[in-house]
């Protein structure tokens, strides 16, 4: 007869036996799952390294490529700009070495620049706006129309143009030395720009910004300047724009004249000016300015081509 203490004994070594099984089980279970992981982390460290390594590649034929740009641009501009004029103008956020290159570039072609004129964050601020056109308002010189747009960048770029930059005409000044000084120093003393001493105008401007505008209605700043170039290249034998990395994008100025298509028909833009050989394309399109045309010259998804007379992308 079976008794109550067999039954016991029965059910223990039943769940004793399930007991050892799950640990067994587990116990198997974990290195097999810690083995795939093992496995898994040594396949991701591969990839890793394989990615680095690309990347280390990619940045060494960057290096090469903007080393032989910088070593042949000189040569692929001189002359091109021969007895040309230029003047620079920059935005704040403007870098003081693609500055410094770009007009090493337009002197090595030839060109002379005439003078700098550099506007300060307050040129393009939306709280200035009022300000500045009734500055411009005030000082425009006899004989300058105003074009019919309300807008600061607009209104701006009908005063200084005519001061920069001579009549493709007649190559003659548009406006007077004193009038010309006049304007540059109520502009300066409202805190908007700073010119080199004894600025003459020039024949062609190229105009220099920084990437993509960041904060505050960073979109209306960059609008001003947009608007302020399309302007600045009305008023003389050609005009071109040229940002860094990020410039061509929605926030940068480069890419507000993008969008317009009225001011690509007019005015060049460059959108990788940081790198040599932006800037080589900055002054070949200023000479495709000379012929009347305009280009989107740049890396950025909406330049039609890297350089002008290259193949369109």
């Amino acid at each position: 007869m079976i008794s109550l203490r067999y039954h016991v004994i029965s059910i223990a070594a039943v769940f004793l036996a399930l007991a050892v099984g799950v640990v067994l089980g587990s116990t198997t279970l974990s290195r097999s799952l810690l083995s795939g992981l093992s496995s898994q982390n040594t396949d991701l460290g591969s990839q890793v390294s394989h990615l680095e390594q690309e990347r280390n590649g990619l940045n060494a034929r960057l290096a090469d490529g903007d080393a032989f740009a910088g070593a042949v641009g000189p040569l692929a501009v001189r002359g091109a700009l021969d007895k040309r004029t230029v003047v620079l103008i920059t935005t704040g956020d403007a870098r003081p070495a693609d500055r410094d290159a770009v007009k090493g570039l337009i002197g090595g072609a030839g060109a002379t620049v005439t003078g700098e004129v550099q506007l300060t964050d307050a040129f393009a601020d939306p709280a200035k706006a009022d300000q500045l056109k009734e500055i411009v308002t005030r000082l425009l010189p006899a004989g300058v129309q105003l074009p019919t747009a309300n807008d600061p960048g607009t209104l701006a770029g009908g005063l200084l143009g005519p001061l920069v930059l001579i009549n493709k005409a007649d190559n003659k000044p548009q406006a007077s030395p004193a009038e010309t000084a006049a304007a540059l120093s109520g502009l300066t003393d409202g805190g908007f720009l700073a010119a080199t001493p004894n600025l003459k105008p020039a024949q062609l401007a190229v105009i220099l910004t920084g990437g993509a505008a960041a904060g505050v209605k960073a979109g209306d700043r960059a609008a001003v300047i947009a608007r302020f170039a399309t302007q600045v290249d009305r008023s003389g034998a050609g005009t071109v724009l040229a940002g860094g990395a990020g410039s061509a994008d929605g926030t940068g100025a480069v890419g507000v004249v993008r969008a317009d298509t009225a001011a690509t028909s007019i005015l060049s833009t460059v959108d990788n000016v940081d790198v040599p050989a932006g800037r080589v394309v900055t002054v070949l399109a200023l000479v495709e300015q000379l012929d009347g045309k305009a280009g989107r010259y740049g890396s950025a998804g909406n330049a039609q081509a890297p350089a002008p007379g290259a193949p369109a992308e």
